[in-house]
């Protein structure tokens, strides 16, 4: 019974291992390509991530701003606040040197994004 016990411990212990060293990490430079409802755009975000914390900078058709956001898994989230129309959300699935997903502009309204991490 206690050799199962153990055993069951030490799987556990090697599942929690194996999803901790998983967590995508975004820190770098990523060009984007951003298609909003009013245009598209190439902006630069920088990225710094501790654990799922992610900050960082915007630099676009916006000007430049700071940024905070999160990675849970493959997912990113991210806002900061864009020159003349607000705050900036975008959320979007990581997938090695690529992103992608949606971001809303508030009244320069919404639209869809790509980014590769650059070499």
């Amino acid at each position: 019974m206690l050799k199962r016990m153990l055993i069951s411990v030490g799987v556990l212990a090697t599942i929690v291992a194996v999803t901790v060293s998983a967590q995508t990490d975004v820190s770098g430079t990523w060009n984007a390509v951003v298609e909003l409802d009013l245009g598209s755009g190439e902006p630069t975000f920088v990225f710094t991530q501790n654990g799922d914390t992610v900050t960082g900078t915007y630099e676009g058709t916006f000007g430049s701003a700071d940024l905070t956001g999160t990675v849970t898994g493959d997912t990113i989230e991210f806002t900061f606040g864009a020159e003349g129309v607000g705050a900036a959300t975008y959320a979007g699935t990581i997938t090695g040197d690529s992103m992608e997903g949606t971001c809303d502009y508030g009244e320069a309204g919404g639209g869809t994004w790509t980014a590769k991490k650059a070499a």
